[in-house]
Parts: C-alpha cells; sequence; structure tokens
C-alpha cells in the first residue's frame, strides 16, 4: 500500500506516515473487517525474510525503467546564472533534469535516468515518490513576469523530444504545485498553460464548459485526475492554476493578475470595474524542491 506521505529533505526519501495513509489504511482495514465477518478470518503468523532463501536466476527480459510524468516549475529566480547556482549546489540538495532560459537556451542538469531532487514532499495519482517516476523542467522566470515566447517555444519542442523517446502521455504534463498542493503554487498563474494544451501536453478545457452533475464529489474528482486527497481545498487551489489564471467571469473582461506578496494571494483584477476575484493563497514558490 503505497500511499503513505512524506516530510522532510527535499529528495524525498525521509518519510513520514501521512493522514492520507492514515485514511486509506482506515478504510481498508473496514473493509476487511467486513469480509473477515462473512469468511472467518484468522491472523496469519508473521513470515520474515530471513526464513525465505532467494534465488537468483537473471533474466535477459527488462530494459530501462522510463519516466511517466513531467512536472513543471519556475525558479522564482531573476536571472539564468543564479539559478543554475541554486540548482549546481550541493549544499542545496536541489535539482532538475532541464533549466530552460528565458532566451529559450536548454541545460540539462541531471541524466533523465537519474532521479533528480525536484518535487520534494508530493503525491500523484497515489505515487508519494514524484522524484521517482518523473523528469523535472525549471523554468526560469521569478514567478510575475509573463513566461518567454522562446522559452515556451523551446519547452514544447523538449516535450515533444521526451514524448517521442519515452511514450509518455501528452496529459502526463503538470506543474510542482499539482504535485505539491499548498506547499508550492509553481508554475505561476502566467503559465500558459493553453497553449501547451494546444500542443498536446497538459489539459485544457475552453468555454463553455459542460454543466456539472448535481451531487459532484469535487474531492474524488480531483483524485480521479491524480490529486493528492489528503487536503482537498489546497488540491482544487491548484487545479484553479490551470484555468487561464483565474474565474471564466474574470476572463471575459481581459483582466490584469496580480500577486500580492502580503496574503501571498494571486488576484485576478478586472479593468473595467475594478472587481477582484481572488482565487488563489498558498506559500511562495523558490527554487527549493
Amino acid at each position: 500500500m503505497a500511499w503513505l506521505g512524506f516530510q522532510g529533505s527535499e529528495d524525498g526519501r525521509s518519510r513520514t506516515k501521512g493522514s492520507t495513509g492514515a485514511l486509506r489504511r482506515q478504510y481498508f482495514c473496514l473493509l476487511s473487517s467486513a469480509l473477515c465477518l462473512l469468511s472467518a478470518c484468522t491472523s496469519p503468523a508473521p513470515h520474515r525474510l530471513a526464513d525465505t532463501a532467494i534465488r537468483i536466476e537473471p533474466s535477459p527480459n527488462f530494459d530501462a525503467r522510463r519516466p511517466n510524468l513531467v512536472v513543471l516549475h519556475h525558479t522564482s529566480n531573476g536571472s539564468m546564472g543564479r539559478a543554475l547556482a541554486t540548482l549546481t549546489d550541493p549544499g542545496r540538495k536541489v535539482s532538475a533534469h532541464y533549466l530552460i532560459g528565458r532566451d529559450g537556451q536548454i541545460v540539462r542538469l541531471v541524466e533523465e535516468k537519474e532521479r533528480a531532487w525536484h518535487a520534494g514532499a508530493s503525491w500523484w495519482g497515489g505515487n508519494t515518490d514524484v522524484n521517482s517516476i518523473s523528469i523535472g523542467i525549471e523554468l526560469d522566470n521569478d514567478g510575475f513576469e509573463p513566461f518567454a515566447d522562446a522559452q515556451i517555444d523551446a519547452l514544447l519542442a523538449l516535450l515533444a523530444d521526451i514524448r517521442r523517446r519515452h511514450g509518455l502521455p501528452g496529459a502526463n504534463v503538470v506543474g510542482h504545485a499539482d504535485v505539491a498542493p499548498g506547499r508550492k503554487i509553481d508554475p505561476s498563474a502566467r503559465f500558459p498553460w493553453r497553449r501547451l494544451a494546444e500542443h498536446g501536453f497538459g489539459l485544457w478545457c475552453d468555454d463553455p464548459l459542460p454543466p456539472a452533475p448535481e451531487g459532484l464529489d469535487l474531492t474524488l474528482l480531483l483524485a480521479a485526475l491524480g490529486y493528492s486527497p489528503a487536503d482537498p481545498e489546497a488540491s482544487r487551489q491548484a487545479f484553479l492554476l490551470h484555468q487561464g489564471n483565474c474565474t471564466r467571469e474574470c476572463r471575459k473582461h481581459e483582466p490584469k493578475i496580480v500577486y500580492k506578496q502580503s496574503t501571498m494571494t494571486w488576484t485576478c483584477k478586472l479593468s473595467r470595474n475594478q472587481v477582484d476575484f481572488r482565487f488563489l493563497s498558498g506559500a511562495k514558490n523558490d527554487t527549493d524542491g
């Protein structure tokens, strides 16, 4: 049962039991109890690996493991040089497979077959060690500025190459906020998810959206997409980052996106009537996994 949250170092190796794991275990035990009443279950004797001899018979039928997820980040740095310094500093213990500059320059920092330290404490689709299943891509961006066209062009080319080599589904391109809701908010609300979707990466829905059925369980639906069920509100806020920077009503009036540092809140400000739609609050991102 790999449903445990973890905390600690940003390489994701220090783990503790999380609330989601406890909830899953509770459901599992309740179901087991109900089924045992029907079948008169008895507890099996504990089994130790030391009691079993392991014989080695090498098989030639294998190849290298393949990543099945791409996680996008912004660096929160003002220059690519500073981002490089952070991502290559042994003391920071944070990295990514790739860094893309504002001018479209791509730097490979870690080979794709290796486990880069970019996601930190994270969850996606039941996987609690996102670093082990993903490729991390850092975009040099301070978190407030628009993403440069040359940078997004380079990202699209890199994603296409990754998809071709690994057979990675286009929908398996997510943000750091998606895998670490409530802890991270990158890439920022200015990230062009719609443009990525036009090239087959990530998910996007244009207006008008289909009506939601009555009684829809949002937590269950978010979990079906891959979000952690541990904090449904944080997962909902992370999901909203994909929705064109703000609500549908706000999008109609060509809003200006504002970040208020004192409250760590992105605001969708309508230029027509100065109405604010606050849609996200969370920890400010930094290049720290």
